[in-house]
């Protein structure tokens, strides 16, 4: 799936951008602060039903403004829009695929598969566990239907658990909740170590692309959450009382973290700003392929500020990798000379400025 034509209102800095995108590449070009990552943002959003920036919706709307609009048709003539409202009377959020009425995000979610790569996105390297997690599971999402489903459960059992080592539960109360944890827990980790397996045969392809020097020693080591050498009924057995003093869980699957190894140690203490980039490009780029692979629903690639961390020589392995992707792209960057090495031979392209919110064909 590629976006045809998307329009956005009182979005960020957006008063309103109706434009029609090529199916391959797009390049958005502008200052800081022009709107360029607004636009980005706006289409993860419609994919995700959240920003990539900021966790609060309300800093998305344009000032004064009592609600936004993005919407997008698809190649294939499918329309998908939201509507977001913020004052007393409008205060909802309108999803809407060809007319119809939908209640969740996920129904877009599985029409449109957005994976984004920003500066930002070094958070995946010195961020918390909860970044990685944030990004396995989003695989595990498209790839793994399933998934959807046991995380409903094991986040509800979670939550019961939790409650009952707050409240210093009788012990058969805490054994029965236990063992439906660790069954559930077991269920998610099964799930998250195929698709890591996955994910790394997945990998290896994109690193000779892009990090063709180190492709062959970085492994992703999955941690489950608990000692792998034990079962989680033992470990929580083994360590009851000191959550029942802290009153809650310290193991099981909401726990689970992946490290990317270089040659036995953590990658990102190896690798330069500008080959982490590369890495994380060529795990995206990953992703995406076993989206597509299951879902049969091609990934939209979005890349704020490409010229950031990226020497020239860089950004010609990353456009030999855009060319092998098969999937719409589309990359911002401060001026054109950032983008140079990735204009596509063939004109299979667009470019775009972009200034005040305002959008502008620079050429086709």
């Amino acid at each position: 799936m590629s976006i045809g034509k998307l329009f956005i209102q009182d979005f960020r800095n957006i008063e309103s951008v109706s434009i029609n995108f090529h199916s391959d590449v797009n390049f958005i070009i502008g200052d800081n602060g022009s709107g360029k990552s607004s636009l980005l943002e706006a289409i993860f959003y419609l994919g995700h039903g959240k920003s990539f920036r900021s966790s609060k919706v309300d800093n998305l709307l344009q000032r004064e403004k009592s609600s936004f609009t993005v919407s997008i048709k698809t190649d294939k003539d499918c329309q998908l829009g939201v509507r977001k409202g913020f004052d007393a009377s409008a205060g909802s959020t309108e999803i809407r695929i060809d007319g119809e009425k939908q209640t969740k995000f996920s129904s877009l979610a599985k029409n449109v598969a957005v994976q984004v790569i920003t500066p930002e996105s070094f958070k995946l390297f010195f961020g918390g566990p909860k970044q990685r997690r944030r990004f396995i599971d989003l695989g595990l999402f498209h790839v793994k239907h399933s998934f959807s489903e046991h995380w409903r459960e094991f986040s509800r059992i979670l939550k019961q658990r939790n409650a009952c080592l707050r409240n210093k539960a009788d012990a058969a109360t805490l054994s029965y909740w236990a063992e439906v944890f660790a069954e559930s827990s077991q269920q998610i980790a099964n799930l998250r170590a195929e698709y890591v397996n996955e994910l790394t045969n997945e990998l290896s392809f994109w690193l000779k692309i892009m990090l063709p020097s180190v492709s062959d020693d970085i492994v992703i080591q999955y941690l489950q959450g608990w000692n792998s050498k034990k079962s989680l009924i033992d470990v929580l057995g083994q360590y009851q009382e000191k959550e029942l003093a802290i009153g809650y869980s310290l193991f099981g699957a909401q726990k689970f973290d992946v490290r990317f190894i270089l040659n036995g140690t953590s990658l990102d203490n190896q690798l330069s700003r500008g080959q982490q980039k590369l890495f994380l490009l060529a795990l995206t780029f990953a992703q995406a392929k076993l989206i597509e692979r299951v879902n049969r629903v091609k990934p939209i690639l979005l890349i704020d500020d490409v010229g950031a961390e990226l020497d020239n020589n860089s950004r010609t392995l990353l456009n030999n990798a855009i060319a092998a992707i098969e999937c719409q792209v589309i990359v911002t960057a401060i001026d054109k000379t950032a983008v140079e090495q990735l204009v596509p031979q063939k004109e299979n392209y667009k470019m775009f400025h972009v200034k005040h919110g305002k959008l502008s064909v620079m050429s086709e």
